[in-house]
């Protein structure tokens, strides 16, 4: 039988200011630091998939890209995606589309670390 992968297993952002992503993370998004990150990274406790924010791997460059991770599509799941946006917006967050219905619940999308869109969606 061939080799198959299963899903996700992990998910990072690669960034230039690792500090200021996960200080980023833990103010406006509520995630939690694991116990223990390798060097150059900083790991959430999400479920059911480890997410981090992480320094570049060799190769990239970021500052060639108009937006980071153009092109990908993340979502995180919340408990009230609406709260999140008022939260957001009170917090000063640039909101790239507004809270609205979908067969996933309400979501939104918004600027997150260095860039990155971001879909929260939920509650």
């Amino acid at each position: 039988m061939p080799a198959t992968i299963d899903g996700p297993d992990f998910i990072a952002l690669q960034v230039r200011d690792v500090e200021a992503a996960a200080a980023f993370c833990e103010t406006h998004l509520g995630l939690r630091r694991a116990p223990a990150s390798p060097p150059g990274a900083v790991v959430f406790t999400t479920e059911p998939i480890p997410f981090a924010v992480r320094e570049p791997l060799p190769g990239v460059d970021l500052d060639d890209a108009a937006r980071p991770g153009l092109g990908v599509a993340l979502w995180f799941r919340t408990t009230d995606a609406q709260a999140l946006h008022d939260q957001l917006v009170a917090a000063g967050v640039p909101i790239l589309s507004p809270p609205q219905d979908s067969p996933f619940g309400r979501t939104f999308t918004f600027i997150g670390p260095e860039g990155y869109a971001l879909t929260a969606h939920g509650g």
